[in-house]
C-alpha cells in the first residue's frame, strides 16, 4: 500500500523567493492580451473572476459608492465589500497606483474588452489557436512587419503581381469551365 506523506510548508525565505519571482513574472508582461494569457494559463476562472470583482470593488469604494450598490453591480457579498475596505483602510497602495494606472476610454470603461479577446467564434482568435492552418498568412504579416522601407516597397510590388496571377487564374478557370464546342464532321 502506498505511503502518503504531509507536505512540509516552505520556509519563509522560500516564500519571500517564490513571491518575488511572481512579481518579476508579472513586470515581464507589458499588454494587455499578455496579461490576459498569463491569468487564463495560471488561474481559473472563478479565480480569475473573483480578483477582477476585488480590483473592481476596491475602484468603486474609491469612487465613493455604497456597498449595497457595489454589491447588486459586482454580484458580490457584504463580506468581500468589507474585506476590501479593510485592505483599502490598512495599506491600499497597490490597489490605489493599479487603479490610477488603467487606461480609461471615454466611455469610463476599461480600454480592453474580453468578450472579443476570449471568444473562441471570432476569426482572430480561431487564427491565434490554430496557427498551423494559417501560416501562409502569418508568415506573410511577420515577414511585412519585420521588413525594412525598402524592402517593404519590394514587397509591395511582389504582392501586386499575385493580384495578377489571380486574375490569370480566374480567366483560365472561367476557360476550362467553358463546355467544348464540338466541330461537326462532314
Amino acid at each position: 500500500m502506498a505511503k502518503f506523506t504531509k507536505v512540509s510548508k516552505l520556509s519563509k525565505d522560500e516564500q519571500e523567493k517564490l513571491l518575488v519571482y511572481f512579481c518579476r513574472a508579472l513586470v515581464q508582461l507589458k499588454k494587455p492580451i499578455e496579461a490576459a494569457q498569463f491569468m487564463k494559463d495560471i488561474l481559473s476562472a472563478q479565480e480569475a473572476e473573483m480578483l477582477a470583482k476585488r480590483l473592481k470593488v476596491a475602484e468603486m469604494l474609491l469612487a465613493g459608492s455604497v456597498y449595497s450598490d457595489i454589491s447588486a453591480a459586482l454580484k458580490v457579498s457584504p463580506i468581500t465589500i468589507a474585506r476590501v475596505s479593510e485592505w483599502l483602510k490598512l495599506s491600499g497602495e497597490g490597489y490605489r497606483m493599479v487603479l490610477k494606472r488603467i487606461p480609461e476610454n471615454k466611455s469610463g470603461e476599461v480600454g480592453f474588452d474580453f468578450e472579443k479577446s476570449f471568444n473562441p467564434l471570432l476569426w482572430r482568435n480561431i487564427k491565434k489557436r490554430y496557427p498551423i492552418y494559417f501560416w501562409p498568412q502569418l508568415l506573410l504579416e511577420e515577414i511585412v512587419r519585420s521588413a525594412k522601407e525598402g524592402e517593404k516597397e519590394r514587397l509591395r510590388v511582389i504582392l501586386g503581381k499575385m493580384d495578377q496571377k489571380r486574375g490569370l487564374f480566374k480567366r483560365l478557370d472561367r476557360l476550362l469551365s467553358q463546355k467544348p464546342v464540338m466541330a461537326k464532321r462532314h
